[in-house]
């Protein structure tokens, strides 16, 4: 059987990615722009890469969307364009979280924090082991806090890697909790789409799919619309 080919979405994040793979392979890549919307560049997005990789819609196996949490908007943006094409091909998907996708590119530990931007000066974070670079185990619930909480949340930790945007915004922070103990930063990736296509390979290998629309968005906190309501 040959490798699938996956194409995978990320639009949690404000730039953003597109990525084709061919199993473990990826065959290319596409960041977005932070200062424009992913509904004027996604479709656009996916179809240059797929140019680019002369790849064709209907060759694709398996559709992967980083679910959240992250940019509401983004999210939304993501997941409907993942559900439609997977629907219109009747392909299957794989919905990703977006903190296990943070925490993959981080690289393999036993221990790693991911962490997002969250707006409001908050954060999105979750504690988990990578144990391998496509294997990626939740050991606590993702929440959104501010950044001066981390410590009474993984302050015990000796050995942690901290990882994505939102630990390279509160390096300072971090650095200066870390006296003492084994705690690294992970330089920052701006192309999570390829690690989201690294978990949809494992879902695939596993037969772990979803009907294109039971995909859902995980928001670990309301919208700023249910907050003010």
């Amino acid at each position: 059987m040959s490798p699938p080919l996956i194409l995978s979405i990320e639009t949690a994040t404000l730039s953003g990615s597109v990525a084709v793979s061919r199993g473990d392979e990826i065959v290319g890549v596409i960041n977005g722009d932070a200062s424009i919307s992913h509904s004027n560049t996604l479709l656009a997005d996916v179809d240059k890469l797929l140019a680019q990789t002369q790849i064709s819609l209907s060759q694709i196996d398996l559709f992967a969307v980083a679910t959240g949490p992250g940019s509401f908007t983004g999210l939304r943006i993501g997941i409907a364009t993942i559900k439609a094409l997977a629907a219109t091909l009747d392909r299957p998907t794989a919905g990703i979280p977006t903190l296990e996708a943070v925490a993959l590119s981080g690289g393999v530990s036993a221990e790693s924090v991911a962490l997002l931007p969250a707006g409001r000066g908050e954060v999105f974070t979750q504690l988990f082991s990578v144990m391998r670079p496509d294997l990626v185990d939740a050991l606590d619930e993702a929440a959104h806090i501010p950044p001066a909480r981390l410590f009474e949340r993984y302050g015990e930790l000796e050995t942690v890697t901290w990882c994505g945007e939102g630990a390279i915004v509160n390096r300072g922070l971090i650095e200066s909790w870390a006296a003492g103990r084994d705690w690294k930063i992970a330089p920052q990736t701006n192309a999570l789409a390829a690690q989201v296509a690294s978990l949809a390979l494992t879902r695939f290998k596993r037969n772990e799919f979803e009907n294109p629309f039971a995909l859902r968005a995980i928001y670990v906190r309301p919208a700023d619309a249910q907050l003010k309501a």
